[in-house]
C-alpha cells in the first residue's frame, strides 16, 4: 500500500535505532530477576569441588564390594557439611549420605538399599562397579568456566546458577527508562469522572505494564491536552528525566487535532518512519528527539496495545542488549474459522484458543476486530497473524499467533 512500510522492516528500523545498550550497574544477585546481564558469568569455582556421593549409602573400594556377602567394617561417616577426613583403606567403609565427600580410597558408592548393616560392619547384598554413584568434582561446572553469556535475561534457573558460581553481585543493564505520554482532550485519568464527551485513559496503563514487564522503568508524563505548549512541557519533563525512550499515545495522525507529530517537529523530531501496514496501528510514528528515541503509537487502546508488543517491547529488550529483541515470538496452530482474503495490511486479529494434548492449538477469531474493543482483547488468547495479500484461508488450515497468555520474554 502507498505511503505504509512493511512489519518487518519497520521493527527492523525501530531496533537499528536503539545504537547501544544502556550503561550498566552491578546489583544484588537477590535484586538481579529479570535483568539482563551485561557481561559474561565465569565461575569462580568448581562444583562439585570434590568427588560426592549421589547416594545415601556407604563409601566402599569397589574391589572390596565386588561380591555377594562381603563384609566391610564401618570406621567413620561422611555428612553433606561434615566430611570423613581420613582414607578408606582394604575391607573399609564409611558411611555416607547424598552430597558429601567421597573419602579417599573410595571409588564407588554401596547404597544402603542394596547393604544390609550390621552393628559396626556392612554386608554386600548386591555387588557395586567401580564409580557407581559418585559425582566427580567439577560434573558441574569448572572454574574459568563461562557459564552465563552476555544479554540473557535472569531467572531463577540463572540466578541459581550465578550463586553457585559464587557471585553475590551480577552486572546488569540499567533499566530503561520509557517515558509514556498520554494525549487527547478526550482523556481523564482513571477515578475521575469524565464529562459527557471524554473518555477514561487506559493505553498508558497497558503500555506501562508491557513496559515494565519487559524491564524498563516507568516515567509517567500524565495526559496532555491538544495544545502545543502541553506537549512541550512534556517533551521538556521526558528530557529532564533523561528517558531512552518516549511513547507517546493519540494525536500522531494528521487530523486537526492529531498534534504530537508536529509538536515533536518543532522540538527538532528527526522523523524515522510514520505510517506501517498493519492492522490494528497504522498511524505508527518513529523516531529521534535528539538522544532520545520516540515511538507514537495510535490512540484506539487495541492499536496501541498490539503497536507496543510488536514494537515497544522489543525496542526495551535491544536498549539492554539482548541480541533476541526482535526475535519471532510467534508459534504455529490450526485455524479454528474460515478467512476472507486479506487485503495490504498485516493484520493481528484477536482469537481465542482451544488446546488438546498432542495437538497444535487452535485459533478462533473473534468476530469483533475493531480497535476500539477492549471487551474483544481482554477475552483473546491471542493474535493471528495475517500477512498481506494473504489468500482466503479454512478452517483447519495452519497459521501462525502470538500468544497473550505469556511472558513476553
Amino acid at each position: 500500500m502507498s505511503g505504509l512500510i512493511p512489519v518487518a522492516e519497520a521493527l527492523a528500523r525501530v531496533l537499528a535505532s536503539v545504537t547501544a545498550p544502556v550503561d550498566a550497574e552491578n546489583v544484588p544477585l537477590a535484586q538481579a530477576a529479570g535483568r539482563v546481564l551485561a557481561a559474561d558469568i565465569v565461575a569462580t569455582r568448581t562444583q562439585p569441588p570434590f568427588p560426592a556421593s549421589a547416594m545415601d549409602g556407604y563409601a566402599v573400594r569397589s574391589a572390596d564390594a565386588a561380591v555377594a556377602g562381603a563384609s566391610l567394617r564401618v570406621i567413620g561417616t561422611s555428612a553433606a557439611g561434615h566430611g570423613f577426613s581420613g582414607r578408606i583403606g582394604p575391607g573399609e567403609a564409611v558411611r555416607i549420605f547424598t552430597g558429601a565427600p567421597v573419602p579417599e580410597g573410595a571409588d564407588a558408592i554401596l547404597i544402603q538399599e542394596d547393604a544390609q548393616a550390621e552393628g559396626d560392619t556392612v554386608r554386600v547384598v548386591e555387588p557395586v562397579e567401580p564409580k557407581r554413584f559418585i559425582r566427580r568434582a567439577g560434573l558441574d561446572f569448572t572454574a574459568g568456566e563461562t557459564l552465563l553469556q552476555a544479554g540473557l535475561t535472569l531467572d531463577a534457573r540463572r540466578l541459581a546458577l550465578a550463586a553457585a558460581a559464587g557471585h553475590p553481585h551480577l552486572p546488569v543493564r540499567r533499566r530503561p527508562r520509557v517515558a509514556i505520554l498520554a494525549t487527547g482532550d478526550e482523556l481523564v485519568e482513571p477515578g475521575a469522572a469524565p464529562a459527557w464527551d471524554q473518555i477514561v485513559a487506559s493505553n498508558s496503563l497497558a503500555l506501562g505494564a508491557l513496559a515494565a514487564e519487559a524491564g524498563a522503568e516507568i516515567i509517567d508524563l500524565g495526559i496532555a491536552t491538544d495544545d502545543h505548549a502541553a506537549l512541550a512541557d512534556a517533551f521538556r519533563r521526558a528530557r529532564e528525566a533523561r528517558a531512552d525512550l518516549l511513547v507517546t499515545l493519540g494525536g500522531a495522525s494528521v487530523g486537526d487535532h492529531d498534534l504530537v507529530q508536529a509538536a515533536l517537529a518543532r522540538e527538532g523530531l528527526e522523523l524515522g518512519f510514520w505510517r506501517v501496514a498493519l492492522r490494528p496501528g497504522k498511524p505508527l510514528m518513529h523516531g529521534r528527539l535528539g538522544d532520545m528515541l520516540v515511538i507514537g503509537l495510535p490512540g484506539n487502546p487495541v492499536s496501541s496495545i498490539v503497536c507496543g508488543l510488536l514494537f515497544v517491547v522489543p525496542a526495551i529488550r535491544a536498549f539492554q542488549g539482548d541480541p533476541q529483541a526482535g526475535a519471532d515470538r510467534s508459534e504455529p496452530a490450526t485455524l479454528g474459522r474460515d478467512l476472507d482474503a486479506n487485503d495490504g495490511r498485516a493484520d493481528y486479529m484477536r482469537a481465542r484458543l482451544t488446546v488438546e494434548p498432542g495437538r497444535l492449538p487452535v485459533a478462533i477469531t473473534e468476530q469483533r476486530q475493531d480497535s476500539s474493543m477492549l471487551a474483544v482483547l481482554g477475552q483473546a488468547e491471542a493474535l493471528l497473524i495475517r500477512a498481506p495479500h494473504e489468500p482466503a484461508a479454512r478452517a483447519g488450515d495452519p497459521c501462525r499467533i502470538i500468544r497473550l497468555d505469556r511472558r513476553l520474554l
